[in-house]
């Protein structure tokens, strides 16, 4: 028995080495986790964002950290929709940004949308908000107006250089917001659509990729949300990114003035889906609950990155 004993007894002095280089290998890991999750690090990892970290007051804020001017661009030079404003930050210290173009409704000039141009490039984005090629035109119409404008946007207007062209988005209002849905489904590499109090004979929208955020208002008589928004939002694929704001006490008319909650939840799905920036998803995710200014909010989450 002592035998037996002495001849295993080599292999056990070698254990202790054998343990030390576990331990060893697995400081070394612990120290590479502990560099990647060090402030700065997310940052670092994401080209794309803008501003500094967000908070809930500085997404309810009338301007964001972003001094902003602006260029007007003739109907004489736009092709294919009406002319408009492009908003967009001063600085150019960050870099390029993501863009948005935004669409008025039915019967409505550039003047119905006119307040998200500046609240939205103060957030770190050009947004462009842009006059339709007449009053009436429908939402397919619309559709093509916007991604007419996104062109112009990225490749003739004279900020082009501010713009990154591979991140941008749409939102229109009524038959505009309609137009936002066209619009996403004929160019699937749109990061965002944002349908405000959207109108469109077409209900379904089974085709769509791009991150969509669908605004109801539980008072809209003009696109009522049980037969617009509601059904777009329930026809998107379910693997979708994307969610529905109803919003409460307003009506289909209220994203054409300054709205705080249109503006908190619009910033966030820009920042989430434009720049990719996950600093954003705390207001998305866990779902909104209702509120005094929110009637219902449903939504996909947590959103895929």
């Amino acid at each position: 028995m002592q035998h037996l004993f002495s001849r295993q007894h080599p292999p056990r002095q070698s254990r202790p080495r054998t343990f030390t280089s576990l331990l060893t290998a697995a400081a070394a890991t612990a120290g590479l986790l502990m560099t990647a999750l060090a402030p700065g690090a997310q940052a670092a990892d994401n080209p794309y964002e803008r501003g500094p970290a967000p908070t809930e007051a500085s997404i309810e804020a009338s301007r964001g950290p972003y001094a902003t001017s602006r260029t007007s661009v003739s109907s004489l030079v736009a092709s294919g929709f009406g002319g408009g404003t492009i908003h967009y930050p001063t600085s150019t210290a960050d870099g390029t940004f993501g863009a948005v173009v935004v669409s008025p409704g039915f019967t409505a000039y550039e003047s119905s949308i006119a307040w998200l141009g500046p609240r939205l490039a103060s957030q770190g984005f050009v947004v462009f908000t842009i006059d339709t090629l007449t009053t009436v035109d429908q939402p397919a119409s619309r559709g093509r107006q916007l991604l007419a404008a996104l062109d112009y946007l990225t490749e003739r207007s004279s900020v082009r250089n501010r713009v990154d062209a591979a991140r941008l988005g749409v939102m229109g209002h009524s038959m505009g917001g309609g137009g936002s849905l066209e619009a996403a489904k004929s160019r699937t590499s749109l990061k965002a659509a944002i349908p405000l109090t959207g109108w469109n004979l077409d209900k379904t929208w089974p085709e769509l990729r791009t991150p969509t955020l669908l605004v109801g208002a539980d008072g809209d008589t003009v696109a009522p949300v049980s037969s617009h928004s509601e059904p777009f939002y329930e026809s998107l694929p379910r693997s979708l990114d994307k969610a529905y704001l109803e919003l409460r006490g307003a009506s289909h008319f209220t994203p054409n003035t300054s709205d705080t909650t249109i503006a908190k939840y619009s910033i966030s799905w820009l920042k989430r889906f434009i720049d990719d920036d996950t600093r954003y998803e705390q207001f998305l995710c866990p779902i909104p609950r209702p509120s005094l200014t929110i009637a219902e909010y449903r939504g996909t989450c947590p959103h895929s990155s």
